[in-house]
């Protein structure tokens, strides 16, 4: 056993505490991975259906940085060091080929996260490192040069530690009886629960693109959008649910929302709608496929609002029109609540950025001791950019280690 080698004790077995350990040197350190749960990487498995959204494709750090509604300052520097383009070449120079997608998120060829976990517990087996299952940790201690990790399995002495554990309120409290400011999680990247006759019985459709506001708070965003049985999801939903994850909390997720169906303002479809009703006066109502809805959303505006589907389009009062109008591009809704969106589940809060050197994720409180990952008050949009702020962050831990003498 070479004594001259430091000890690592790493809290958390997914991404950011995976990543970190497959880059750390054998040769320079012992390290041990101590996750709560019987299996290690349980949101790489689930994320992106089961696929894994490694990352996305946008290479330009200050672009990258825009997805990010906390911590989007902060990761600047850190993405300068390591971006989606680097992860990808470490992913790939291991033999797991990535595919980008239309909408530019990336994922592996095999389309299972199956893939990208096994390369992660390979590199991390291959340096002879230790992961430890169902080892729950209670307190971290400070004594002089080191630091005792307790757990309900018993102690373990580490020179370093790394604090990868996710948001949970547990581990939050950890890591403030260690000194550290907690900002207090809420959660982000949520759905919409909505009751309005307009979404019954509609579960399944889907926008291409949708515009959300959400008036009172004079926000908007636009993506694709989804009805389902609660109410309203999709990218849409998700991007406005991150940038105003506090403020929604403080609604206690109470508001009013207007959503444009189809992303066009009202005067250009009322031109499109005269245009077919010119074109096609003896077509009916309900068989007028004007904008990109399906037909079962069509008829259902008709049928909440008392139109006639079999009534020519000719004989279209400009009323009538107003209406169908105002629900294609000005529906207003009532939200009263929201559901976590089950593959992506993040929070926006933990530990204070302030307090941690963005150069290499230490610790501004305590020595040799790094955070990285959702336990950080850093959270992104969907499609990729939470795993890709934990490589980066895991990168720079792994270098600064490796360079330490």
């Amino acid at each position: 056993m070479n004594s001259l080698k430091k000890k690592i004790i790493i809290v958390g077995g997914g991404a950011a505490g995976f990543f970190t350990a497959a880059n750390i040197d054998e040769n320079k350190y012992y390290v041990t991975i101590l996750e709560q749960n019987s299996d290690v990487l349980q949101k790489v498995k689930i994320s992106g259906g089961g696929r894994c959204n490694v990352t996305h494709a946008c290479f330009d750090p200050r672009e990258l940085t825009q997805f990010y509604p906390r911590g989007n300052r902060e990761l600047l520097s850190v993405f300068t060091k390591f971006q989606p383009g680097d992860t990808m070449d470490w992913f790939e120079s291991r033999n797991v080929p990535l595919k980008i997608e239309k909408d530019n998120r990336i994922f592996p060829e095999s389309d299972s996260s199956q893939s990208i976990m096994n390369t992660l517990i390979n590199e991390v087996r291959s340096k002879n490192f230790e992961v430890k299952n169902q080892v729950s940790v209670t307190e971290i201690v400070k004594e002089n040069e080191t630091y005792t990790v307790k757990t309900k399995q018993g102690d373990f002495v580490a020179d370093i530690v790394i604090y990868t554990t996710g948001s949970s309120p547990k581990s939050l409290k950890i890591v403030e009886n260690l000194g550290h400011k907690i900002v207090e999680p809420v959660p982000s990247l949520f759905t919409f629960n909505i009751k309005n006759d307009l979404l019954k019985d509609l579960p399944g459709t889907s926008f291409e693109n949708a515009e959300i506001r959400i008036p009172s708070l004079k926000t908007e965003e636009s993506g694709p959008l989804l009805i389902t049985h609660w109410g309203l999801s999709g990218p849409a939903v998700l991007k406005i649910s991150a940038w105003e994850a506090r403020t929604l909390a403080k609604l206690k997720y109470q508001f009013e929302i207007e959503v444009n169906f189809i992303s066009k303002p009202i005067s250009d479809a009322e031109e499109e709608l005269k245009e077919f009703k010119n074109q096609n006066p003896k077509r009916s109502i309900g068989q007028s496929k004007i904008f990109d809805v399906t037909n079962r959303f069509w008829n259902k505006i008709l049928e909440i609002n008392q139109i006639n589907p079999e009534k020519q389009i000719a004989n279209l009062s400009g009323k009538e029109m107003n209406i169908i109008l105002e629900n294609l591009c000005k529906k207003k809704l009532l939200v009263t609540g929201k559901s976590t969106f089950k593959d992506e589940f993040v929070t926006a809060g933990g530990v204070d950025l302030r307090e941690i050197d963005f150069k290499n994720m230490a610790s501004k409180l305590l020595p040799n001791f790094y955070i990285c990952g959702e336990v950080l008050n850093i959270d992104a949009i969907t499609g990729g950019f939470n795993f890709q702020a934990c490589w980066s962050e895991a990168w720079l831990i792994s270098q600064k280690l490796n360079t330490n003498s």
